[in-house]
């Protein structure tokens, strides 16, 4: 009798622990997109849209018990509407996809941070970034984080910005005020003073992977990292004791699906599994967003889509890398060019070459700088190993955002480019025209 009671009492135990875990335990499922990069229409393999997007998004979520949509940042800059409309256009599209929360990504300051202040009020959804402060300590965006009620969690998001942000991925004259305090810290930090206030804490991040597993590594008040910046994505979940990282190719190419089981007494994940939904052929664009979409691409196409040449071959982004310099060098007449690998955009396709191409190559305004140099201070990446005279005087083209981030793009400082050449987009278009034969 004694040990049917013992026995008894263990089960009871168990059943009573297990409905307080249940009771304690919340599902959450996180969509999310990163990098968009305003790229509207889908790529040359067919993947991508922001129409299919839209409609990928909306399906999961009929599939979803509570689900959170977040935006890792980078909405805009890549295509020619989000350049000649200064990134409006890809605010006012994403509109429609029901994106909850969003943070600042570096090329958000691409057309200068007072156009960040447009990007806020068209947005209808909050874009929190805690880490970007000016002298007062105010806000960039006005929101350091955003606290979310979904399937009865309290989901505090907190927006951080890459702290490497002007060590080659912006420039100062384009950053202004702002300053960018370390990522983990601010993380840690806003985590802390949430702690009351949520259940789960969720940094939405546009940082590199190196900060993105250092975060993971010595942040245990975040539990969920949702990542941009990086455009080639994760093959797998970052995962360190019950903390987790994720983050999505870009350009639309995929929707991330988190799910997760929250303990929310415990504040911290008990389950997560992460999938990359291909955004292809295979998903119906969305109509009102196809249509919005459309809108746009005709206030551009008689810029962009008028045929300039023919490529007897595709080139990869490191192919148009090598013909960027080579352009570089044609129009300026110098002796050395440097285009730096970030500053590439798309691939070149074989075939028909419409000017679009190239503005999707390089949809940055910026121009060819040219400085002369003797060969002993020439920077090694330039020169690439060959034979070159120290005393003799050389002439060196770069972008004027090589030669403004020199340090990390050259890995020199001190060189002075004082002459100014053609924006590099339209030395290119003439090249091409000029040429009409790429190979």
């Amino acid at each position: 009798m004694a040990k049917l009671l013992r026995r008894f009492s263990l089960i009871l135990t168990f059943v009573l622990a297990n409905a307080a875990w249940a009771q304690n335990t919340r599902h959450l499922t996180i969509l999310h997109t990163s990098d968009l990069h305003a790229r509207f229409l889908p790529d040359e393999q067919g993947k991508g849209g922001f129409a299919r997007v839209a409609t990928a998004i909306r399906k999961e979520k009929e599939n979803c018990q509570g689900c959170l949509v977040l935006d890792g940042g980078d909405i805009v800059q890549g295509s020619p509407a989000s350049t000649l409309f200064r990134g409006l256009p890809s605010y006012e599209v994403v509109n429609s996809f029901g994106i909850d929360v969003s943070t600042l990504g570096n090329h958000e300051f691409d057309y200068g941070w007072k156009r960040i202040y447009d990007f806020t009020s068209t947005a209808s959804f909050p874009i929190v970034c805690a880490n970007v402060t000016d002298d007062q300590g105010r806000f960039l965006t006005g929101k350091p984080y955003s606290i979310v009620n979904v399937n009865g969690i309290r989901v505090g998001v907190i927006g951080i910005l890459m702290g490497v942000l002007l060590d080659g991925f912006s420039t100062p004259d384009l950053v202004g005020p702002w300053k960018v305090a370390d990522p983990v810290e601010t993380a840690r930090t806003y985590a802390r003073q949430l702690q009351d206030r949520t259940d789960l804490i969720v940094v939405l991040s546009h940082i590199t992977t190196k900060e993105m597993d250092e975060m993971l590594a010595k942040a245990p008040e975040v539990s969920v990292i949702v990542a941009g910046h990086e455009h080639t994505g994760l093959e797998n979940m970052r995962r360190v004791e019950d903390r987790v990282g994720v983050r999505v190719k870009s350009y639309g190419r995929e929707l991330g699906r988190l799910e997760l089981d929250i303990d929310t007494a415990q504040r911290k994940v008990v389950q997560a599994a992460w999938r990359r939904i291909e955004i292809n052929e295979k998903i119906a664009p969305a109509p009102e967003v196809a249509k919005l979409v459309g809108e746009w691409e005709e206030k551009v196409a008689k810029i962009v889509d008028k045929p300039i040449g023919e490529s007897v071959r595709a080139f990869s982004t490191a192919d148009v890398k090598v013909l960027m310099e080579r352009v570089m060098r044609d129009a300026t007449g110098a002796d050395f060019a440097f285009m730096n690998q970030g500053g590439v955009r798309d691939v070149l396709p074989r075939g028909r070459i419409l000017a679009r191409n190239v503005w999707n190559i390089m949809p940055f305004d910026n121009r060819v700088m040219i400085g002369k140099f003797k060969g002993k201070d020439l920077p090694a990446v330039v020169t690439k190993g060959n034979a070159i005279e120290p005393e003799k005087e050389y002439t060196l083209a770069v972008s004027d955002f090589t030669a403004e981030n020199q340090k990390t793009q050259l890995r020199v400082t001190g060189l002075v480019f004082p002459q100014n050449g053609p924006l590099m987009r339209d030395a290119m278009i003439d090249w091409i025209r000029k040429r009409k034969i790429v190979e």
